[in-house]
């Protein structure tokens, strides 16, 4: 699925949609190994972004979304409205992440509709 199909917004401009497959979701578990615990430890004594959790960040919402939008593919969607991310910290150093939209079928507007 293109990024440009996948929108937080609950439309895409110049297309119309035809059909609503539902929720689509992808999940992970994550946690910090011992090493990125120290370095990050390291990191934080001096301020500013801690790039070993950013990282970490980063992967599980990759990795998240490309779940989700083969879950959509799998479905027949061609598109993703709504898609939002959400974290939820199930114990000291395990975090759970979960990107999620709804799966539909867009075509584009018909010639008559973009002009006006």
């Amino acid at each position: 699925m293109q990024n440009g199909m996948v929108t937080t917004a609950l439309e895409l401009p110049g297309l119309r949609i035809t059909r609503n497959f539902g929720v689509v979701r992808g999940i992970t578990v994550r946690s910090r190994s011992v090493v990125g615990n120290v370095l990050g430890g390291i990191q934080s004594l001096f301020g500013g972004n801690i790039s070993i959790y950013t990282d970490l960040c980063e992967q599980a919402r990759e990795e998240t979304y490309q779940l989700m939008c083969r879950h959509a593919q799998g479905l027949g969607a061609n598109a993703i409205i709504g898609m939002r991310y959400d974290a939820t910290e199930l114990m000291a150093g395990l975090t759970e992440v979960l990107c999620y939209g709804t799966a539909v079928l867009v075509e584009p507007l018909p010639a008559e509709h973009l002009a006006a």
